[in-house]
């Protein structure tokens, strides 16, 4: 997986599709994404005290398969290559050949 923590990704599969974000977590062993306003659930706590809430949205993990990077240059969503510069391997951005960091 060449998805990083920071990358503007859009969602290419599944209900929230056409939905851009930034990834905010990244589990490599289950090869998901957590990407922030996508697939948004709610959780209902019990109240520890008065007044306080009992209903908490978060994002849920994705499957890495259903996001892709956008390519802000290109705008549209792309796939990541690796190419080696200065003996070092970095990503890019196969449809404008980008450089990301």
């Amino acid at each position: 997986m060449r998805l990083k923590v920071g990358d503007n990704v859009i969602v290419v599969a599944g209900k929230d599709k056409g939905k851009k974000g930034v990834i905010t977590k990244v589990m490599r062993e289950e090869n998901r994404v957590v990407v922030e306003g996508v697939n948004v659930m709610k959780k209902h706590r019990k109240a520890r005290q008065e007044g306080a809430e009992n209903i908490i949205e978060f994002s849920a993990p994705v499957h890495a398969s259903n996001v892709m990077f956008f390519d802000a240059k290109a705008k549209k969503p792309t796939r990541i290559g690796v190419k080696k510069v200065d003996g070092k391997n970095v990503r890019i951005t196969k449809k404008s050949e980008t450089q990301l960091k």
